[in-house]
């Protein structure tokens, strides 16, 4: 490779050499031609072009074509990625999806939960307000048996009374009418002050 260098810069050199002022100066003007440097700047150029195609040219290419190789390993990765972020985009929009679905599942299970729980405690309440009313009636019913009983009771105390105050002095009609209007009306102050 260094021979090839070395070769490069000697060849630029004779190139320059002759394509100097002072050589178009012996020969004639830049416009005019001159075979004999026309065939020395061709096999210059034909010698330059040999070098570099053998020395330069390769490594140039083959730079180039590792640098276009990595580009488009470069592009098919940024697609792949591309590809990946998409899929992985999908699937993420899919469990938002599924995760709204079950919340909106869970939403309308607690509704259901909580709407049957009321009408359990809509009907525990009805219930426990029946039992109420009828224990309420059961005692105002017994309160009732209790009190026609205990008047009952008082009736035929008083009756007796009345009826053994009669009996044990049977005088005549009038003596036992006012035998009775007397007990009657001693009942009547001792039973308002009983109230």
């Amino acid at each position: 490779m260094r021979t090839a260098s070395r070769l490069a810069v000697l060849t630029a050199l004779s190139l320059a050499t002759l394509a100097s002022p002072a050589h178009a100066a012996e020969g004639g003007s830049l416009l005019s031609p001159n075979a004999g440097l026309m065939f020395w700047t061709l096999i210059i150029f034909l010698l330059l072009l040999g070098v570099l195609s053998k020395y330069a040219f390769k490594p140039i290419l083959a730079a180039v074509e590792a640098r276009e190789r990595a580009l488009e390993e470069a592009i098919e990765g940024a697609k792949r990625d591309r590809e990946a972020a998409a899929a992985l985009l999908a699937e993420h929009r899919a469990q938002l999806e599924g995760a709204r679905g079950e919340a909106q599942r869970l939403i309308a299970d607690g509704r259901a939960v909580a709407e049957k729980m009321r009408a359990d405690l809509l009907e525990q309440t009805r219930a426990e307000q029946a039992e109420l009313l009828e224990r309420a009636r059961r005692d105002i019913e017994g309160e009732k048996v209790r009190a026609i009983a205990d008047m009952r009771r008082e009736a035929v105390d008083l009756a007796i009374a009345g009826a053994s105050k009669v009996i044990g002095k049977n005088l005549d009609q009038a003596s036992n009418r006012t035998l009775v209007e007397g007990f009657l009306a001693s009942i009547g102050t001792s039973g308002a002050s009983v109230r």
